[in-house]
């Protein structure tokens, strides 16, 4: 289980340096904390944080790599390479709450044996 919280708060670091990255420390510091909500064992917490990772793929990497790519098209420049990249991350984001998954199971199994 240790692997799943490690990828949801990795994908959720990478959602806070993009936003440091355009000088949104507010953003950055929010999204970098939210993992401490896998610390509150009620499964909403985890799902809130689904929530939140599946909202982030599509606004803020479906977004920033709409963008991107418009930006290189029009000055001419290779794009394929940056697409590539920003399915990357955006599918590692949507892996991330889908680990939620199975946090949210094996918390639910504890709670029936113990």
């Amino acid at each position: 289980m240790w692997w799943r919280v490690v990828i949801i708060f990795l994908a959720y670091v990478l959602i806070g340096a993009h936003f440091l990255r355009f000088g949104q420390t507010e953003a950055c510091i929010a999204f970098a904390l939210s993992p401490l909500l896998l610390f509150v064992r009620a499964a909403w917490a985890t799902r809130l944080l689904q929530l939140g990772l599946i909202v982030s793929a599509v606004l803020v990497w479906g977004l920033s790599s709409f963008e991107y790519i418009q930006m290189r098209i029009a000055a001419d420049a290779s794009w394929y390479r940056l697409s590539a990249i920003m399915a990357t991350v955006t599918a590692f984001t949507l892996l991330a709450a889908w680990c939620g998954n199975g946090i949210i199971e094996k918390r639910s199994k504890r709670k029936i044996f113990s």
